[in-house]
């Protein structure tokens, strides 16, 4: 099942066309978007994923996204989706049609999550380790790379996945080309030693995780440790649990690294998923 709003607050029909051909976002990849969780008819982290719209508008030099409108537009999904307990919302906005008026385009489009990711938050995923290029300080040194926004333009994203289902694998750990970690292509990466989980930093220039931020919450009121610093590579075979998560994938467990089985981290998985989930 599938629903589309639009920003006017209007439902369109998802199986008719609608984006112009000559749209910014469809011909260059210019324009940004967020994936929501909807669990029981409730979005999770609306608004820091709002605010990371907003955020990645600004760093494209879009135009503000209207916080109002893809409220509503929210809202329409919602109150007409008719499908299973859990939705994968996606936000869409770019810069709009060339030569036009600079109007963007925006819409919210609900979707039933596939049953390949359902399996994996349960059975878990191999995956590689890719070199992405990136180095410490590149964010700021370059900020045209627009490092940290979550922007259309997917494809290497997408290659990657592609090259690790080459090699056998589901999913892509991306690293420094000095072998620090950064995140997965559609994730963040976690990591758990004892009772304290591990991410890399933002400003190696990775997006900010909102379910790793929901996760790390749930995990310090409960007395665990969380922490934010660099993690080298070597850091990750002998760790108690490696995890990619996202909003749709929730905590997914990695099982294999770069053909190396992971210590079992299968009970850890089911405690973390418990604290999130303990969030909502």
């Amino acid at each position: 099942m599938r629903v589309l709003a639009l920003l006017d607050g209007t439902l369109a029909d998802p199986d008719a066309p609608l984006i112009r051909v000559d749209d910014f976002g469809l011909m260059r990849g210019d324009g940004v978007f967020e994936t929501i969780l909807v669990v029981g008819g409730k979005p999770r982290e609306l608004g820091p994923h709002l605010d990371r719209l907003a955020r990645s508008a600004a760093m494209l030099d879009l135009p503000e996204p209207d916080r109002a409108a893809f409220e509503r537009a929210v809202d329409l999904v919602l109150d007409n989706w008719t499908g299973g307990a859990e939705i994968a919302l996606k936000l869409v906005h770019t810069r709009g049609v060339e030569g036009g008026d600079g109007t963007p385009t925006g819409f919210a489009l609900g979707m039933d999550i596939s049953p390949k990711v359902m399996a994996q938050r349960a059975e878990g995923i191999a995956a590689v380790t890719l070199d992405r290029g990136i180095e410490p300080g590149l964010m700021e040194r370059a900020p045209w790379l627009l490092l940290g926004a979550k922007s259309l333009s997917y494809a290497v994203n997408m290659a990657a996945i592609r090259e690790a289902e080459r090699r056998g694998a589901a999913e892509v750990v991306f690293t420094t080309s000095s072998g620090s970690v950064l995140e997965g292509p559609t994730s963040t990466l976690i990591m758990a030693r004892g009772r304290t989980l591990t991410t890399p930093p933002a400003e190696l220039g990775i997006l900010p995780g909102t379910t790793q931020a929901a996760l790390f919450r749930a995990a310090e009121r409960e007395g665990w440790t969380v922490e934010v610093r660099p993690i080298a590579v070597e850091e990750l075979y002998p760790a108690d649990g490696v995890f990619l998560v996202s909003s749709v994938r929730k905590i997914t467990r990695v099982h294999t690294l770069d053909g190396k089985t992971l210590p079992d981290s299968a009970e850890l998985h089911a405690r973390l998923a418990e604290l999130y989930e303990s969030e909502y």
